[in-house]
């Protein structure tokens, strides 16, 4: 067995003793029978027939069967079941010439997903744009969220599998694009992504010297300032996201930022204590009030969300320095 996501001819030194040693069968031409014919190996070609390998292991002693790069698994299982029903006629052993590196199955990913965008692939998927496919994204993700809340990890599975499905497909999507502007891939986004992950993480890949877990986040937090050069704390912020995240965000960020927003208390939390079932139920009637009412209760909220997120982005403009005078 060899990997096929791996180039041909890298196998390990076992591997290559044993082709260098023994006759070599194979099922069909390949680019790994070509690799191995350009290393003066010689490889026969000939059906998966168990009684013809048989007879090859009688005349040479020991063979080699180059399984193809689906593993040859119904001839494997023939060999198989005729060895155990006649013991004597020789003994069969699996060896393994590469193993697939860990993350191998990204490569059959893209590769399936370059059929289905191409010339003959799928038409629904070809006459996608970023913005078509945009909701799917969002929805592939709650789904993930979903699983990950019901502790339902073979849903997980499945679900951060439709959301790999977007990200390969929105790469594939800015590759192909006709408009001008950047073109990536995704390998331009992977390495992208290795760059900002050690670049992130000094205390990992750098040597530098940490505390604990909150030095390491305060850490990545300044580091990724200093990447973004970002005019305010709230940069960066997704302003679609629901409401009450968005709330949640923003306050936390200028709390960090020190700036205090008038957020009015009417005191109905005042009983509530750290009790997250009554705050629920507050929050429930809440909407169920707006609705009564006609309101909608999440473009109430994400207005005066965004209102406050003016107000800090004021605030910081005031304690910027003046440039004029700087200069």
């Amino acid at each position: 067995m060899t990997s096929p996501r791996l180039p041909a001819g890298l196998l390990s030194a076992e591997g290559w003793d044993a082709v260098r040693t023994h006759a070599v069968l194979a099922p069909a031409e390949s680019e790994q029978v070509t690799a191995l014919r350009t290393a003066d190996v010689e490889v026969t070609i000939t059906p998966p027939d168990p009684t013809t390998v048989l007879s090859a292991a009688t005349e040479h002693g020991t063979v080699i069967w180059l399984a193809g790069a689906a593993g040859d698994a119904p001839f494997a299982r023939e060999l198989g079941l005729r060895l155990a029903r006649e013991p004597g006629l020789a003994e069969l052993e699996l060896m393994y010439g590469s193993w697939d590196p860990p993350g191998a199955r990204l490569l059959d990913v893209v590769a399936v997903m370059d059929r289905l965008v191409s010339p003959g692939g799928d038409p629904w998927k070809r006459a996608q744009t970023h913005q078509t496919l945009a909701r799917f994204l969002i929805e592939e993700a709650y789904e993930a969220y979903d699983a990950i809340m019901e502790h339902d990890l073979d849903a997980l599975r499945e679900e951060l599998g439709d959301v790999l499905l977007q990200v390969v497909l929105h790469a594939r999507m800015a590759e192909d694009a006709a408009e001008p502007g950047p073109h990536w891939s995704v390998d331009d986004l992977a390495g992208d992504l290795v760059a900002k992950l050690v670049r992130r993480n000094p205390h990992v890949f750098a040597g530098a010297e940490v505390a604990d877990v909150d030095e390491i986040v305060e850490q990545w937090e300044q580091i990724k300032q200093a990447e973004k050069a970002r005019d305010s704390v709230l940069d960066g912020i997704a302003r679609s996201q629901p409401a009450l995240s968005l709330a949640a965000k923003i306050l936390s960020r200028a709390e960090r930022a020190g700036i205090g927003l008038p957020v009015s208390d009417p005191g109905l939390l005042d009983d509530l204590a750290t009790d997250p079932e009554a705050l629920g139920a507050l929050l429930l009637a809440v909407v169920a009030a707006a609705q009564r009412r006609g309101l909608d209760p999440e473009a109430a909220l994400r207005s005066t969300v965004l209102i406050q997120a003016d107000l800090v982005r004021r605030v910081e403009s005031a304690h910027q320095p003046d440039q004029s005078t700087q200069q």
